[in-house]
């Protein structure tokens, strides 16, 4: 049957004369109809309810496949570089040994105040004080502030502020303060500076 005959023939369907209960008897063109909506329907629900779950799965295995795989691909560059990354630690526990062999200990503090006071006098400068302030524990090391004050000539302050970032123990210098010692003198100065030296803390940070 040609379409335009099927076309004619849906046409002259009458709704009122079609038996329900006996699709047999149905036009050929109304059984056409029908089976095609029928088949859409089923294929939009087979997707809605089955094929676009699967989708979903499916994207989600894609998205974990592709973290799996970095995730493998970090790995085999780490155990790949295994050797490499112990001779790193090895190389970073000697310069951590190095370091706090350059804190001083308890004993050193003294030792350490000498030198401060040795290379200001060297300097050319006065001192008025030098004074250990409270210590202040950190989680691996404890800092002993150090409360500095000197006079002297701009000049003789810049070198002793060199000759004690020189030194081979970490010592750090902050809140730098200059003024005029008397007013209209500007070449004898007052200077205030707070160095702070450090040793380790064995406790860990434990308070």
């Amino acid at each position: 049957m040609s379409l335009s005959k099927s076309m004619d023939s849906f046409k002259k369907i009458d709704i009122n004369n079609i038996d329900f209960n006996n699709v047999g008897s149905w036009p050929g063109a109304l059984k056409f109809i029908v089976g095609l909506v029928l088949l859409i329907a089923l294929l939009f629900a087979g997707y809605h309810f089955h094929l676009k779950d699967l989708q979903l799965v499916l994207e989600r295995s894609e998205a974990q496949e592709v973290t799996l795989r970095k995730d493998f691909e970090a790995k085999s560059f780490r155990a790949a570089n295994l050797e490499a990354y112990k001779e790193q630690l090895v190389e970073i526990e000697e310069r951590f040994g190095t370091l706090l062999k350059q804190l001083p200990s308890d004993t050193e503090v003294p030792g350490l105040l000498e030198d401060i006071t040795q290379m200001g006098l060297n300097s050319g400068l006065e001192f008025e004080s030098i004074t250990l302030q409270p210590e202040t524990a950190k989680q691996f090391y404890i800092e002993l502030p150090i409360r500095i004050v000197v006079q002297g000539s701009y000049h003789d302050m810049g070198s002793f502020v060199s000759s004690v970032a020189s030194l081979p123990r970490i010592v750090t210098l902050h809140d730098f303060s200059i003024a005029p010692v008397t007013e209209g003198n500007g070449d004898l100065l007052k200077m205030s500076i707070l160095a702070r030296t450090y040793r380790y803390n064995d406790t860990g940070g434990e308070q």
